[in-house]
């Protein structure tokens, strides 16, 4: 098939990844190419050519200060960007657009095009993606929610054709039957508010174990005012990893703490930490729950220190081969692919049929007058 990503334009789909989306994208698009399609991937200057990249705007993050003129830039960058997209698409032969940008053209411009769309939803409902999808008249779009949690969240919105899970490369993070004999704890990604850092440190030091952290410092202005204050001796930031050292710190852990502020959509690293052997501590928020089980993690009220402290206590003693076990039945990258791609057939069906009917027509006709 030939397959056509639009990705997010504010992070460079690439390692080290600044989160989930980007991995996931890295992966989809990276995955689909190893099984022989054709994948062009729609995305920022600094993205990983090896996925067939056809560039399409600079990061906006980079844009991004926090003033009232830089968030207009952003926003006028990232709309023209993908008006330009939507347009030249008119006149691209695809089999299937698969839309991973959260952004509201691709799925209000999908009318404009005659190839099918999907496009999978990443998070809850916000304005300018709701309303774009309530704008959306394509016949020949789908929308797939990656947890039923976030199905819930959008079917006042728009019918969701299905969920498909999220799944992760098992074989990039190798598992680890010991954790180091430096018993420290984890946490990693953005750091950024809503990700609740501040609230992982002071649980690991109630519970009495050192924090170790991993992750770009993506608000700068919350690094400073809730993250630096907390460090001591046994808070260490090891930085922006590439995905061999992080798998390495993360399977090297006693336990990873997971603190949401939102409502989780899925949970990307602790389908990660679990595949590593790591059990997880973690909010009850969002899509979690479902992730985990009394095997491989514990569960903590939302925003609460003391008990999520208590949680990383009973999630040291659990069983490193139960956490590998339970990533191997409900995160695997394979079974994900495996459903998009049915999904692609099944979409593209209609449009193949219908191209056999309209080629059918004239050889008919041809061979009666002949």
């Amino acid at each position: 098939m030939r397959i056509a990503i639009i990705a997010h334009l504010k992070y460079a789909i690439r390692e080290p990844f600044a989160g989930g989306l980007e991995m996931h994208t890295h992966l989809l698009a990276t995955a689909l190419r190893r099984r022989g399609h054709a994948v062009t991937v729609f995305a920022s200057m600094k993205s990983d050519p090896a996925m067939g990249l056809e560039a399409i705007c600079d990061e906006t993050s980079l844009l991004e200060t926090g003033t009232a003129e830089a968030q207009d830039v952003t926003f006028f960058r990232e709309h023209h960007a993908y008006l330009r997209l939507m347009s030249m698409l008119r006149n691209r032969r695809f089999d299937v657009i698969h839309n991973n940008s959260l952004h509201y053209l691709p799925v209000s411009m999908a009318e404009t095009l005659d190839t099918p769309m999907v496009t999978t939803l990443h998070t809850p409902p916000f304005c300018w993606l709701e309303s774009g999808i309530r704008l959306c008249k394509s016949p020949s779009m789908r929308f797939v929610a990656v947890s039923d949690t976030i199905r819930g969240l959008w079917s006042h919105v728009t019918p969701i054709d299905r969920t498909i899970p999220n799944g992760i490369d098992l074989a990039s993070f190798p598992f680890q039957p010991a954790a180091s004999p430096d018993r420290y704890l984890v946490w990693y990604g953005r750091i950024v508010a809503e990700k609740g850092l501040h609230l992982a440190i002071d649980a690991a030091r109630l519970a009495g174990y050192p924090l170790r952290i991993a992750g770009p410092i993506s608000d700068p202005d919350y690094y400073a005012a809730e993250i630096l204050p907390r460090f001591g001796a046994d808070v260490t930031h090891v930085g922006h990893l590439e995905h061999a050292a992080l798998g390495e710190l993360v399977g090297g852990a006693s336990a990873f703490l997971c603190t949401p502020r939102w409502e989780e959509p899925f949970g990307l690293v602790v389908a990660e930490a679990l595949a590593s052997g790591t059990p997880v501590a973690a909010f009850a928020r969002g899509a979690i729950p479902a992730l985990l089980d009394e095997s491989c993690g514990t569960l903590a009220r939302a925003d609460d220190v003391a008990s999520l402290a208590d949680a990383a206590r009973r999630a040291v003693l659990l069983d490193r081969r139960a956490c590998r076990l339970r990533a191997e039945a409900i995160c695997d990258a394979d079974v994900m692919i495996d459903r998009y791609e049915d999904l692609y057939e099944e979409m593209i069906q209609p449009t193949r049929h219908a191209a056999r009917g309209r080629a059918s027509d004239y050889p008919i006709t041809l061979a009666g007058a002949a």
